[in-house]
């Protein structure tokens, strides 16, 4: 099989939990890329935080905020913002069980509050820094959201509408939060129009993620990898299973592809 293109989640996939990249990484990332494989970064913060990420590993080209916006060598391809009602209505609910959120534009994260402890939290887990209050004139604009709740279990003080869900975010300390996820605006529905873009058939992709995020991405592809450090729930939607993120989980996925030359 000819490879063509590349996605990489970003936390717990290439970065591990000290915000480093390993060399291991960087070293495959640069091989596939010397072989004429575009990559992307795929994930679920928003593009305007990531691109130190990107300039580390070479990338200009990224899938943000779980399939919303895409980015290809700088170029954008397409921008999907949610539905203003959903955003209100789900910062209804937030407000009434005392969670905070953060909602996401292309190019500041917007927050329920900054002083809440678990708001600060959060900030520091992320090192997120274009940071500001929420103002309601912003609601046709946000990408993308996470609702930061009290306990894991308070997802179900939610009822969703039809064609979106919760996504637990797979980060030590932050499983408390779930982001947002639209049916028809995912990392996998972006991978399927960047493929038609840039004519690639399914065959010629690979994916790696770790969160349940992930999940469409990893079946939008032929060779899907589950990090080892990744979600309980997302090894079934995995064509394989890599070591961890400490572990050169991209590099030896790839090396199983015959991509890497020792």
């Amino acid at each position: 099989m000819t490879y063509k293109i590349l996605f990489l989640d970003i936390d717990g996939t290439i970065l591990q939990p000290n915000h480093s990249i390993e060399d291991s990484t960087k070293q495959a990332v640069l091989q596939v890329q010397a072989q004429g494989i575009e990559t992307f970064l795929a994930t679920g913060r928003p593009v305007h935080e990531i691109k130190e990420i990107g300039d580390e590993l070479k990338i200009s080209s990224f899938i943000g905020y779980n399939g919303a916006l895409a980015l290809y060598n700088g170029k954008q391809i397409f921008a999907e913002p949610m539905k203003e009602q959903t955003v209100h209505r789900l910062l209804e609910v937030a407000k009434k069980n005392q969670h905070e959120m953060v909602l996401y534009t292309d190019n500041a994260n917007y927050f329920t509050s900054l002083a809440h402890p678990s708001v600060t939290e959060f900030i520091k887990a992320f090192r997120l820094r274009n940071n500001k209050v929420y103002q309601q004139d912003k609601a046709n604009q946000v990408l993308g959201m996470t609702i930061i709740m009290n306990g894991e279990n308070d997802q179900y003080s939610y009822s969703l509408e039809d064609g979106i869900h919760f996504s637990q975010v797979n980060v030590d300390g932050m499983r408390h939060c779930f982001d947002i996820i639209r049916n028809q605006v995912n990392k996998g529905v972006g991978i399927q129009l960047l493929l038609k873009e840039l004519n690639i058939e399914k065959e010629q992709a690979i994916a790696f993620g770790d969160g349940m995020n992930d999940k469409e991405m990893l079946q939008a592809v032929g060779e899907g990898f589950a990090m080892g450090n990744a979600h309980e729930d997302l090894f079934q939607y995995a064509d394989h299973k890599t070591t961890s993120v400490t572990d050169s989980g991209v590099y030896n996925g790839l090396k199983f592809l015959g991509l890497i030359k020792e």
